[in-house]
Formats: C-alpha cells, structure tokens, sequence
C-alpha cells in the first residue's frame, strides 16, 4: 500500500470526556464483565484498523499480573505533533477528547476501510481506567503520555531514547469504581483475538497471560475460510471442500466462505462488516442469501435434482445444515443502530450477490458429489419445513377454535402491558399452583410445564411443534416462531424460568434455555430471558426467618446467629413452599433473586449447546469427566 500522511492535521474534535465517567452504559454497553472486555476491544480495535489499512503485521495483547492490560501494535503510531486547532498533541487530544479520531475526514480521512472512528474509543477507555500509559515509537523516537482518571500527568514527552521499533503501545488499568469487577477473563480475550486474527489477512495476534505464563500466537492463511473450518470442528461434513471467495468489486471487498453438516442442521452465519460483528446481519447477508437461494435452485434444475414437480428451494432451506462466514470491508457502512448490529448500505446487497453467485455456481459444478449431498440436504429441510407450517397452522387454528387462543394451563396476567408483564415458566403442577396463587396477577403470569421438554437440538421444527408442552409455550409467547417470528407481537417484557434447586430442576431448565437459544434466539439477545432464585433453605430462630440460596451463606448465618441443625428446612422443590413463601422469597419483585440471561459469546455458546445437549455423546462424556471433580453437594 502507497504511503499515506499521518499527522495531526487527521484528528478532528467533537467534545470533551466528562459525560463517560458520569453514563459509562451509553459507551460500552454494561459496566459489568462485558462492558470491562470491552475496553480492550476498543484499543485491540485501533490496532486492527491498522492492520486492515495495511501499516501494521503483529499486534501484542498482554494479560498483566497486576491487572492491567497493554496492547501494542507495529503501526505507524498515533499523531505526536501539534494538533493546528487546539494547540495540543494530537496524542493528547486523542486520548483526552471524546470523539478525536482519524476517520471523520472522507476522502482525506487516514483510514479508507475501519471498524469505527479511529482512536475514538481510546478515550473512552482512558476515561473508565484508573490509569492509563501511552508509549509512541515514532520515527527513530519514542514519546510518552501518563494519564489517572483521564486526567493528563504529565505532557507529551519524548523520553530521548533511540528505537527501531514502529507503533504504539497502550497500557491501562480499569478504574474498580467503574466496573462490577476487574478481572479479565483468558477465554473471553483469546476467543475475541482469535476471530480477528480470523477477519485480518496478513496479522499475527499474540496473547501473552504473564499470570500463568500462557502464550497464544494466532496467524491464519485461509482466512475465513479457516473460520468455517474451526467453527465446524468435530462436526461431520459434507465433504472436505469449502467454498470460499474474495474479490473485490466496487470498493467493497467480499470474503465469504461456507460448508454444510451431515446431521447438524441448526443454521449458523456469522457476519462482519469492517471486522464488526453483525448481530442481525443486514443487506450484506441478504445478498448472500439471495446469491445461494438462487444458485443452488439453478444447479439442482440442472442436474434434475429437483424434478419439475417439485417447487422451488426457499432461502430456509438452503440456509439450514449450513456454516458460513461473511466479512465484508465497506468505506462507508452505515448500521440501522449504534450498536452496528445490522448493515443497511443498499449497494452493498448487490455487490455480495454478485459475487457470491459468480464463484458459486463454479463450485458446484467442480465438485459435483458433494453438491448432490448439499442439495438433498436442502430438499429435506423444504419438506421438513412443509410439515412445521402445517403443524403449526393446526395449533393456530385448534387454539382460535377454541376462543382465547392461549393454553388452558396459563394463568395469564390482567395488564395487556407487555413491558409490565412477566411469564413464569413453572415446573411441575405443584409449584404451578402455588405461584399462581401466590402471584401479583395484575403483571405476572404462570405457565405449568409438566416434565422435561422435548431437546430441540436433537429434534427438528416438525416434531417441537408436537411437542404439547412447546406448543403452549410458542402459543403463550404470541411472537409464533420460526419464518413468522413476529418480535413485535411478544406478550411478557420478562420469561422467567422457575424450577426446583435440584438436579432434576436444573435439566429442565437447561433443556428450556436450549430451546429459547435455538429458536428464539432474539429474545436472548434483547435480554428477556431470566432464571429464577428460589432459596435452598429456610432459618429459623424464634420469630426471625432467613431464606438463603447457597450452602455458603447458611453456614455463616448459622453460625452468627447460632442456629442449631433442628431449625432447618431444606427445600426439595418448589412444590413444598406455600404460596407465601414462594411469593415473598422467589417472586416479589422488590427481594427475588435472578439471572438475566445473555449471550456474551455467540460461538462459544453455540459449541456449549451442541456438546451439551447434541446427539454426540463423546464430546459431552469428555466434557463431564473433566469437570466431575468441580460438581459440590451433588443432590441427586
């Protein structure tokens, strides 16, 4: 890449930081342990812009015993001279000013190709940390900016010391008073490095842990097509080949790589745009869809796969047994949020159909058995897919036969509020009865589920909706679910999974989680899941009651207290509390206890799923003989 101008003159100036430490949410999300990762994220970030914009091979993220973090890269380091407007380093303003960044100039900006407004966050993180040290290697000098609090300690120096070494170096420690906790997490980070060394041709990303001694290098030459590969690890496929293109057309550089399972058939697209995730894709996947759906039709007519009786594949079902990657680098891009969660550049639909729809095409023909396999493959899914819609429009038309439309077993609320209500989901007739009966029901609802639910990750979408106690959940819910999935239509703000303390109660509630996470992955997302708290034991000592839920906390009170082994109660389930206590330990919104679910890792989580909760049982005795020896106070 030619030579390019980087100085002061790039920076540009919106505002000042006060307003970061005063609503850190508005900036990084949560102040919790995601939020705390994402201070990395946003440094590692900068970096990356200038590995794509092609100034920078290595990035170094060190993990420190101290607890702080530092991330150096080979780049050309950050502006150091005088910023023409301000009078001050653009090193300063950069790490002082909110919204002072190299990329809001257009065609002048520094950067053609970035994942946000260069050097913006840096800020950001300056302001949450407790401290923060900048080193600069520029020019045969190095330059330094110490910072507490955001707060300059001292100016831009140039230390007078000689170096060979190109980039910049950022070292800092979060403030504790910022975050629910400041610890990071060796997963977490090495899983994020990972896929961005995946995204980023030509960059090596280390991971030094000085903690354990730890070190990960990542370097990989297949790119994103060596995503897929990972991301199908231990997964039969069909075939060994994997598709995968990459050109450039119209400023816009396509990488797209996919391969289909042999058995598992949940979909999985991952999505980028200038090495941002898109949670919600947006017109770059819709180009890749409508590409696929078209050429897969195209070929099977062809090769008289699919006969003329037989209808058309639809997008679903070219999309289910299927892994694919999709990274695109946009100048531009434009997101429907400031979260970057969907892509909405219309240019961009055509441009990724084009090219995918070139190269695909080729790909099948090249390789003709396993583009058999793929076909059948999807024309499974269409028949499956036929046998859902019509289960499902028998439970919508038996449930609007009958009147109400919801099940009989729910005890629904009064208010029609949706962002009011809740939805308990209950274990067991017992314990249904008393949260109905002990309830607030103007905004909470109770809906009994007799036994464990059918595994929706070993069954497909025709045989859940059989299933009698996933079909009055899907009813109750009011979103359908599946191709008319309606998110506006959702009836309860909050689904609360209740289920006894026990082991029994706790695979009730996973086989639940695995059916939201497959199916109703948004609800997920937009943090409507959560998972109830009952007690595990009742203290009693006269008149003087203490609930408590861990064996921990009962032996502290006890001993406090001096409470002898008599008084005592352990609950087996939540069938033995009466409709007061379930309502004043477990429901009470002003003392309950409870999880909101997330998903911090979609990839990880998707894995956790599979080997937890899949067909092959290997990986899952694997998993349990591993951590056997971690399972205390085992309840059977």
């Amino acid at each position: 890449m030619s030579s390019q101008t980087y100085d002061s003159s790039n920076i540009q100036l919106l505002e000042w930081l006060e307003p970061v430490r005063k609503r850190p949410w508005m900036y990084i999300g949560e102040t919790n342990e995601q939020g705390l990762h994402h201070l990395i994220w946003e440094i590692v970030d900068n970096s990356i812009d200038e590995a794509m914009a092609g100034f920078a091979k290595n990035i170094i993220v060190t993990m420190h015993e101290d607890g702080s973090i530092s991330v150096e890269d080979d780049g050309r380091g950050i502006p150091v001279d005088i910023h023409p407007k301000s009078g001050k380093s653009a090193l300063e303003l950069v790490m002082t000013v909110l919204h002072a960044g190299g990329k809001f100039g257009g065609e002048d900006s520094s950067y053609k190709v970035s994942g946000g407004l260069h050097w913006v966050g840096a800020s950001v993180v300056n302001a949450l940390s407790d401290k923060m040290e900048v080193f600069v290697y520029k020019d045969g000098n190095i330059y330094t900016q110490h910072y507490a609090r955001w707060i300059v300690q001292i100016p831009v120096t140039e230390t007078g010391e000689k170096t060979e070494k190109q980039g910049t170096l950022v070292r800092f420690w979060p403030d504790a008073t910022m975050f629910t906790t400041v610890e990071f997490d060796y997963d977490t980070v090495r899983n994020r490095l990972r896929q961005q060394a995946y995204l980023t041709k030509g960059i090596t990303i280390t991971l030094i842990d000085e903690n354990t001694d730890s070190r990960y290098r990542f370097f990989f030459e297949g790119w994103v097509r060596s995503y897929v590969y990972h991301l199908n690890h231990g997964i039969d496929t069909i075939g060994d080949e994997i598709f995968y293109t990459d050109k450039n057309l119209d400023d816009t550089q396509v990488e797209v790589a996919l391969q289909y399972k042999k058995d598992d058939y949940s979909e999985k697209i991952i999505s980028f745009v200038n090495n941002v995730t898109t949670t919600d894709g947006g017109t770059h996947t819709a180009g890749f869809q409508s590409a696929l759906t078209r050429t897969m039709n195209k070929f099977a007519r062809e090769q008289e796969i699919l006969k003329e009786k037989d209808q058309n594949l639809e997008s679903s079902d070219v999309l289910e047994w299927m892994c694919a990657v999709i990274s695109i680098k946009v100048p531009e891009p434009r997101f429907s949020s400031q979260t970057k969660e969907k892509l909405v550049n219309p240019e961009v639909k055509s441009i990724v159909d084009k090219v995918v729809s070139e190269k695909l095409y080729d790909f099948l023909a090249e390789n003709p058995k396993t583009a058999r396999a793929m076909i059948e493959k999807c024309i499974l899914a269409a028949r499956a897919r036929a046998a859902a819609r019509s289960a499902r429009d028998t439970i919508i038309r038996k449930w609007a036969l009958e009147g109400s439309g919801l099940p009989g077993k729910l005890a629904d609320c009064s208010s029609k509020d949706p962002s009011k209500c809740e939805l308990y989901l209950v274990e067991g007739d017992s314990a249904g009865w008393s949260a109905k009966t002990g309830r607030n029901r103007e905004f909470q609802a109770i809906l009994p589920l007799r036994g464990k639910i059918l595994n929706t990750e070993q069954a497909r979408i025709d045989k859940i909706f059989a299933n009698a106690e996933i079909k009055n959940l899907i009813v109750a819910m009011g979103t359908s679910v599946g191709e008319t999935f309606d998110y506006s239509k959702l009836r309860y703000s909050r689904v609360i999974i209740m289920t006894d303390a026990d082991v029994d109660g706790a695979h009730i509630r996973t086989l639940i989680l695995t059916f939201f996470f497959r199916y109703f992955r948004s609800l997920v997302e937009h943090g409507h899941i959560y998972i109830a708290q009952p007690p595990l034991y009742k203290l009693s000592k006269g008149k003087t009651v203490w609930y408590v839920h861990s064996d921990g906390e009962k032996d502290r009170i006890m001993q406090e207290e001096g409470i002898n082994s008599e008084n005592i109660q352990r609950y087996k389930g939540l069938g033995e509390m009466n409709p007061d206590q379930l309502w004043e330990t477990t429901m009470d919104p002003e003392v309950r206890k409870m999880y909101r679910v997330r998903i911090e890792d979609a990839e990880k989580a998707d894995a956790i799923f599979r080997m937890l909760m899949g067909s092959e049982v290997p990986p899952r005795k694997h998993f349990i003989l591993s951590h056997a020896t971690e399972v205390k106070n085992l309840d059977v």
